[in-house]
């Protein structure tokens, strides 16, 4: 990964995840973005397990040096994307807020373990 480029890495197997760093508008604000299916074999999934992070609890946001995981994440990446489409007005309408984005992140991940358990995928193992 490029040094000054930002990276996402998220559950390529959850529909949701998929759509989700599809739809929000964050290289106008950040640049070059890298997205790295969790599921891909990278070196760097196993790297980012081995300081702690745990995918099965939230997807990660790597900019400016710092990691952020799960509902942090996803409120940083509210706050950065371009408000120009429908989808990013209202993910930075609700997710912008913090204190909105842990509120809600469980339920995000609820979401992804069911859709998972109706499409025959697994979680990651612990």
């Amino acid at each position: 990964m490029n040094d000054d480029a930002a990276l996402i890495v998220y559950d390529g197997d959850c529909i949701f995840c998929r759509s989700y760093v599809r739809l929000i508008r964050l290289r106008e604000a950040v640049g070059k973005v890298e997205l790295i299916d969790s599921r891909s074999g990278d070196p760097r999934i196993a790297a980012y397990r081995r300081q702690g992070y745990d995918l099965n609890e939230g997807m990660l946001f790597v900019w400016a040096g710092k990691v952020h995981h799960g509902a942090e994440a996803v409120h940083v990446l509210a706050k950065l994307t371009d408000p120009a489409g429908r989808f990013s007005r209202l993910n930075r309408a609700i997710f912008a807020n913090r204190a909105a984005a842990r509120l809600l992140y469980p339920f995000l991940k609820a979401g992804r373990r069911l859709t998972l358990r109706l499409r025959g995928k697994r979680q990651f193992p612990s």
